[in-house]
């Protein structure tokens, strides 16, 4: 009978050690697995899919009339704008004049990748000629002003600044004052905002990317706080822009917030009613003589460019 009770209590405990194990899974690990693959997980994006002069590519195709040739602009930028600038180089650019070696675009191909803190590093150092991004950060303009470079930012369309929760956070509606709370701790609770009672998880991203960047702007000087607690058992909330969200990294288990009651759709960007909308940029050194530059410039502001724009899921500039 001693025997059978201990058996039992040794049992009892391995059983408590799984359920433990279990519901800190699902309460903590769940939610930091990355479930996407290991280039989007690196990259942001699955370059592969987007490649310009490939049929099957995910890009907006315009058999435009320009045609660049001679020393083409090295062009680089930002996850979030890769398939637009890529397409532009599908439009302008000679065949030859990319180069992939299955893993990444090699030392000699005009289209590069280095996301946006590694495309603006790029312009100013000069190893690439122009850099498709949002505003730089402070830290990467005074970069520039270290390197003596001066950077030149066209504005090429618009892009919306957006926050994202779980599909399950019953939150679908949210006001600028209560989205800096979230983010400064003055609110630790989603009660307080209109949800369920549960502690704030306020995601950041990395120091540089445009996210960030955009991110701190947005917070107008405002410190943001980090909850441990709440980036145990929190419900997260978390920011990116609009067509990164709804068209490269597609998550059914996020869902995009209303701003102050408006929905960044589309239409909402292009009528202004999206309060936190914003332009995107072509960034170049003022000194560059490439004067390829100026004619694929133009072509991006012409229709055929703006059409690409628009057709890669940004808003234009008309």
């Amino acid at each position: 009978m001693k025997l059978k009770n201990q058996i039992f209590a040794i049992l009892g405990l391995i059983l408590a050690f799984v359920l433990f194990d279990l519901s800190i899974f699902n309460v903590v690990t769940k939610r930091y697995i990355d479930p996407r693959g290991d280039e989007m997980k690196s990259r942001s994006i699955e370059v592969s899919e987007y490649l310009p002069f490939t049929e099957d590519s995910g890009i907006v195709h315009v058999d435009s009339s320009v045609k660049l040739s001679g020393d083409l602009p090295v062009i680089d930028g930002a996850a979030a704008l890769y398939p637009m600038f890529s397409a532009f180089v599908d439009a302008t650019y000679p065949k030859e004049s990319v180069s992939f070696d299955g893993t990444d675009f090699t030392e000699y191909s005009a289209l590069q990748f280095h996301n946006t803190r590694g495309a603006y590093q790029a312009v100013v150092d000069g190893d690439v000629d122009i850099i498709f991004c949002a505003k730089p950060s402070e830290e990467q303009l005074a970069y520039a002003e270290e390197k003596g470079v001066e950077l030149k930012m066209v504005p090429i369309g618009y892009e919306a600044f957006v926050f994202i929760v779980g599909k399950d956070n019953p939150v679908d509606d949210l006001t600028i004052e209560q989205v800096q709370g979230l983010y400064t701790g003055k609110y630790k609770n989603w009660s307080e905002v209109g949800g369920d009672n549960r502690l704030v998880d306020a995601v950041q991203r990395n120091t540089g990317s445009g996210s960030q960047t955009a991110m701190l702007s947005f917070m107008n000087g405002q410190e943001m706080k980090k909850s441990i607690m709440g980036a145990l058992i929190g419900r997260a909330i978390g920011f990116s822009f609009r067509y990164y969200v709804e068209g490269l990294s597609v998550n059914p288990d996020v869902k995009m917030l209303s701003l102050n009651g408006v929905y960044p759709s589309e239409e909402n960007i292009a009528n202004g009613t999206y309060p936190i909308a914003s332009n995107f940029y072509a960034v170049y050194d003022a000194s560059n003589e490439n004067e390829n530059i100026s004619l694929l410039l133009d072509f991006i502001l012409s229709d055929e460019g703006q059409r690409i724009v628009k057709e890669s899921g940004y808003t234009p500039m008309q």
